[in-house]
């Protein structure tokens, strides 16, 4: 019993005697599906780790607005200040430290799954052209290097 959905599904079809291009074009576009969908993912982390910094400059603005209001009372000055600069750190800070790392990440996952498949789907094709098994794991073993 193969865990891995994709495999069995590559497995099934060489089973089924499908010809080794029908089964690369199948699983092919499956690869592509996958890929395509996981990495909206990452775009979405991409797009808060561009938007966070922004989202901390109007906060900085808003909180100088705030400060040019109380300009007649310089006890709050440097309270308003510090909300001012506080924000932009926290913009920055989520951005760098946290979305855009996240987004890196989720890349990554993405591109070692699709390499997985790709190994996949040349295994399951050599089995099905009838390649010598040490000529294939050669082949395979390149995949990992």
């Amino acid at each position: 019993e193969e865990p891995d959905q994709f495999a069995r599904k590559g497995l099934q079809l060489l089973v089924d005697g499908s010809e080794p291009e029908i089964i690369r074009s199948i699983l092919e576009v499956e690869i592509d599906s996958k890929e395509h969908q996981d990495i909206q993912a990452a775009k979405v982390f991409d797009g808060m780790g561009g938007y966070s910094p922004t989202i901390g400059i109007i906060g900085a603005v808003m909180g100088l607005i705030h400060v040019m209001n109380n300009l007649a009372d310089p006890s709050k000055l440097g309270g308003g200040i510090a909300t001012a600069f506080v924000a932009t750190i926290y913009g920055v800070g989520f951005a760098n430290l946290l979305f855009l790392p996240m987004a890196n990440k989720l890349k990554s996952q993405v591109h070692n799954q699709t390499q997985f498949r790709e190994m996949i789907v040349e295994g399951v094709i050599s089995i099905a052209e009838g390649e010598n098994p040490r000529n294939i794991e050669t082949k395979l073993q390149g995949y990992y290097q």
